[in-house]
């Protein structure tokens, strides 16, 4: 009997309370992250795969909007372009897929490839270009649609992109499958990342990827400004501080001499940040 008791008080700890916290549903979803914390801490729970938890327990609390792409952001190609002028903007953004426009933005009429374009690279196939021949259809989807949803969808329609529209059928913006996948696993590098030893890295002539976590004293070094460091240590500081709140991705702020755009963060944190010069660097405050 002794032993029995033993037993049932060890199915009373974190496992026992991991079983009921999991039966109690969703609205026990902070009881449940604390208990797998609690696990972490015990080696128990491996840190990366509590981190994936934590990013797919967050999945039903966000939105499309809270990740999106801003309209003012989008890269996109109108529809009447010649090849000529899309194979530049194509190569100057670097993405994979670009919403297709006649007109304004509000009236995308598809989703161009990247990749489709290798069909035309020969001069025969250039001066034929139809870009007909190459749209492929636009998913459209609304502001408060739930990213667990959404990945749903996109891994049921194998779809990569889709356009984020408003109450009023305007579009809003874009997202993409990497943006929710990213929530889960973390940040998957691409030509916007900073190297792991480098917190400020050129990108260009006039245009500098700095991530959020440096140090205002190492950005004041690197573009001999003078930006306190008195009430923030860190460059997302100085940005959330400016704006008063933590941006979305894409949002836009002119600080001193230099424009700061936001290239990745969650709702807690700046991850990293486009830093263009916008006139001669003087002494900021």
């Amino acid at each position: 009997m002794a032993k029995a008791k033993a037993k049932g008080k060890g199915s009373g700890g974190w496992r026992g309370r991991l079983t009921r916290t999991l039966a109690g549903g969703l609205t026990e979803r902070a009881q449940l992250v604390e208990l797998l914390r609690e696990a972490t801490k015990r080696g128990l729970v491996d840190t990366d795969a509590m981190a994936m938890v934590e990013g797919a327990l967050t999945m039903a609390e966000l939105q499309a909007r809270d990740l999106m792409v801003p309209r003012a952001e989008m890269v996109c190609i109108r529809r009447d372009d010649p090849l000529s002028r899309i194979l530049p903007a194509v190569i100057e953004s670097g993405h994979s897929r670009f919403p297709v426009v006649d007109g304004d933005r509000d009236d995308v009429v598809g989703i161009l490839l990247a990749k489709d374009l290798l069909r035309a690279a020969g001069a025969k196939a250039a001066a034929k270009f139809d870009m007909r021949e190459f749209l492929r259809p636009a998913v459209f989807v609304p502001e408060a649609k739930r990213l667990d949803v959404l990945l749903k969808e996109f891994r049921g329609n194998r779809n990569h992109m889709a356009i984020v529209v408003d109450e009023y059928g305007g579009v809003a913006g874009l997202i993409t499958i990497e943006d929710v996948i990213e929530q889960i696993i973390g940040e998957i590098d691409d030509e916007f990342d900073v190297e792991d030893d480098q917190n400020i890295r050129a990108d260009g002539e006039r245009r500098f990827v700095v991530r959020g976590a440096t140090r205002i004293a190492e950005f004041n070094e690197h573009f001999a400004t003078s930006f306190s460091d008195l009430e923030f240590d860190t460059v997302a500081g100085l940005v959330m501080q400016q704006l008063g709140r933590v941006p979305r991705r894409g949002e836009t702020v002119s600080i001193g001499a230099f424009e700061f755009r936001v290239l990745r963060t969650d709702r807690r944190r700046i991850d990293s940040l486009h830093v263009t010069p916008v006139r001669v660097a003087t002494a900021a405050s």
